[in-house]
């Protein structure tokens, strides 16, 4: 099965074939590493930027006023906090100019723990970017849902920022792309850059890949439940399914919802399941002062308050001002399999 890396370089390859795109940059974007982590590998509308990502996002920017098509990456989400102001001029400018200048831009950036990358490569970004009107936000958290909504995104009149959890980068997926190789093997044969000099020469062979897309906006359900609902995304879905199953055990049923999109969000999902389930947890990374969640919890508490059984909870990471290099640090300050596992637990446990 494809790796989430390789899901967004077909996407990507679909997009510079099929869909117009003309630019996909950033830094080391292009040959002949084609990204920190491969995703740009054996593309043809790559090119390298210089070290600036304010210039990336500008650049980004005219690109779209122009009419291009445009994917930019930014290597790091810790490194496009400095952009802010530019991101927020790109989401209102559809807005302010009556329709009249849409901005079909694709930002793409690597998101939250679980690599060790301390301060300076481990923040979430979901919570910062979702107070910027105008841009969709999207954080698949495997392989196909990362190929369906790139797709969707590209093609999107709207700007819109695809994060991907840098921790599941390289981790399998469960579900064949449509149109991917049988074999594993066969899929790196053919569109993984080899190590050493034969790299220069090389070129990828891409296989045929029929049309599919992920709408964005909907979520999806990785497993059912009666007790609770769990509402989550990025690296902590596939962390929560886990400890849900592994809770079936002890008589508690969690169903776990991985929102994918976070702007717009399943509304519609969300509320059916916590009005059946009757419980809600909220389960992110990012810091917990200000949080995504907190948005969640209003929106299920406004609308299914006469339904709950127990107040809402959120899960989150710690407020601290970065995550330690230590595993030891990082294991507590952001959730990991224990600490939802128990979040789930005792909130199952609660009867009003």
């Amino acid at each position: 099965m494809a790796s989430i890396a390789q899901a967004i370089r077909l996407a990507l390859h679909v997009g510079e074939s099929e869909l117009g795109v003309t630019d996909i940059f950033g830094e080391d974007v292009g040959a002949p590493l084609g990204g920190v982590f491969t995703c740009t590998q054996g593309l043809e509308k790559t090119w390298n930027s210089p070290l600036d990502e304010r210039g990336i996002i500008g650049t980004a920017m005219g690109l779209g006023l122009a009419g291009c098509r445009a994917v930019a990456e930014i290597q790091f989400c810790d490194y496009i906090f400095n952009t802010i102001d530019l991101l927020k001029l790109a989401g209102n400018s559809c807005w302010s100019s009556v329709g009249q200048f849409n901005m079909p831009i694709v930002v793409m950036t690597p998101v939250g723990s679980g690599i060790h990358g301390s301060i300076y490569h481990s923040h979430s970004f979901e919570a910062m970017m979702s107070h910027i009107p105008g841009w969709k936000i999207v954080l698949p958290s495997t392989p196909i849902d990362a190929y369906g909504l790139l797709l969707s995104a590209i093609e999107d009149p709207n700007p819109v920022m695809f994060l991907y959890p840098k921790a599941l980068i390289r981790l399998p997926g469960e579900e064949r792309i449509p149109g991917e190789p049988a074999e594993a093997k066969e899929l790196s044969r053919m569109i993984d850059a080899p190590l050493g000099e034969l790299r220069s020469k090389w070129k990828p062979s891409w296989p045929a890949l029929p049309h599919y897309r992920i709408p964005i906006g909907k979520a999806k359900t990785i497993k059912a439940g009666r007790d609770l609902t769990v509402l989550t995304y990025g690296r902590l879905a596939p962390v929560s399914k886990t400890a849900a199953e592994a809770l079936e055990a002890e008589g508690i049923s969690a169903e776990v919802i991985d929102l994918r999109s976070l702007h717009p969000f399943d509304e519609e999902a969300i509320l059916e399941s916590v009005k059946r389930t009757r419980r809600c947890l909220i389960v992110n990374e990012d810091t917990e002062v200000t949080n995504y969640g907190e948005h969640l919890l209003r929106v299920v508490n406004t609308a299914c308050f006469y339904h709950l059984e127990a107040p809402p909870v959120l899960l989150a990471g710690m407020n601290t001002p970065g995550i330690g290099l230590a595993w030891g640090l990082e294991e507590v300050q952001v959730p990991q399999r224990q600490s939802v596992a128990s979040a789930m637990r005792e909130l199952a446990q609660v009867h009003a």
